[in-house]
């Protein structure tokens, strides 16, 4: 009877193995409206650098005068430190430009390909850079 629910356990294990890559990762387009890019500018709220993709949580005011909190899906904590970025760059408070592609799902979500902070400085899918308007 201990073999039994050894072997059941065992079998269970296996397919809980085999059926994680299909929850490890998803494609952005599936997520994110390619074709609807957006530019938000807030301050950060929080920046959680963990596995899979890191995120940045902004408040916004919007035209009315009320908060309105986003979430940015970015690439790989590896990837965000790998192109310069680190988190002593940004605290919570700092004033950052965010732009990104809006969820599918027209929530307040969207993925981050850059984030500009205060004095110009770009951070994202391509590594530090200056933008044009920094001094």
């Amino acid at each position: 009877m201990q073999l039994r629910g050894l072997k059941t356990g065992i079998v269970g294990l296996m397919a809980l193995m085999l059926s994680t890559p299909s929850w490890a990762h998803h494609s952005f387009a599936a997520a994110y409206d390619m074709k609807d890019a957006i530019t938000i500018t807030g301050k950060i709220v929080d920046v959680r650098l963990t596995n899979p993709h890191s995120h940045f949580f902004i408040d916004v005011v919007d035209s009315k005068g009320e908060t309105v909190h986003w979430s940015f899906e970015a690439g790989t904590p590896g990837g965000m430190l790998r192109n310069g970025y680190s988190p002593q760059i940004i605290k919570q408070g700092d004033t950052v430009t965010i732009k990104g592609f809006r969820a599918r799902n027209e929530s307040n979500n969207g993925m981050l390909t850059e984030l500009v902070t205060a004095d110009g400085t770009v951070y994202g899918m391509f590594g530090p850079q200056q933008s044009a308007g920094a001094k």
